[in-house]
């Protein structure tokens, strides 16, 4: 059976490479690729060169991404890369030097979506503490069901990856705890030390890793109100975090 190549959505090709092109330009890009089984043609030159280097690039995240979540990035070629995305070798490694070189560029991309797609829901929430860090954990557990495979770049395979990889997963997972740490200090009279933010991100993520290498993520919206608990007692004590299993129970 022939492995399907990565067909790229018109919404994550324009995220992904921003406004510098039109849509006129974005839609024949798209509609090349349509055409040729997910790849472009032999010779393309009724587009900008910039933008069909844009896309292939787009095309080996994606293909990196899905490589990833079936093989895991230890067992991974390059080659598994190539056979998805539908792209030479040679194509590869003018934007890639290496399989690690690419698998960080699409942790950060995927990681960048997970990002945005938190930060403009703890924007949009309630005024207090609670209401935005339950914002952010809700999104959190939508952008897995959402996108499982950006997902699992994130929290699973960045876990088996080098080094570096390693560390852009803890750059993460820092960043997000700052931004708890934040949030608690500018509502808490006394708030905890910082360390309990770190130990906040850390627990979710670990509860998160263990249902994804389970594959049980469909109804990962149970866990909201165990992870506020947990949360809220490490900030506020223990009679405000009852108060989020209460709420969950009468919601």
């Amino acid at each position: 059976m022939a492995l399907e190549r990565v067909m790229l959505s018109r919404e994550k090709l324009a995220d992904a490479v921003g406004d510098r092109w039109s849509d006129s330009e974005l839609s024949e890009a798209l509609a090349l690729l349509t055409r040729a089984d997910g790849r472009f043609p032999a010779g393309v030159r009724t587009l900008p060169a910039d933008l069909v280097k844009a896309v292939q690039r787009e095309r080996l995240l994606a293909a990196m991404i899905g490589a990833a979540t079936e093989i895991g990035y230890n067992t991974l070629t390059v080659q598994n890369v190539l056979t998805r995305a539908g792209i030479s070798r040679p194509t590869f490694y003018e934007q890639f030097e290496d399989k690690e070189d690419c698998f960080l560029a699409a942790f950060d991309a995927a990681a960048g979506r997970m990002r945005a797609r938190i930060e403009t829901t703890v924007l949009d929430a309630g005024p207090t503490w609670r209401d935005q860090l339950r914002s952010g954990i809700t999104e959190l557990l939508r952008f897995i069901v959402d996108e499982p495979e950006e997902a699992r770049i994130v929290i699973v395979e960045a876990r088996a990856s080098s080094p570096a990889g390693l560390r852009r997963r803890d750059e993460l997972l820092d960043h997000f705890a700052g931004c708890v740490d934040t949030l608690v200090r500018e509502d808490l009279d006394e708030p905890p030390s910082a360390i309990a933010a770190a130990g906040i991100v850390g627990g979710i993520e670990s509860v998160l890793y263990a249902r994804m290498q389970k594959g049980e993520i469909e109804d990962l919206a149970s866990l909201l109100p165990s992870l506020m608990y947990f949360a809220v007692l490490s900030c506020a004590g223990r009679e405000a975090a009852d108060e989020e299993i209460d709420d969950a129970a009468f919601a």
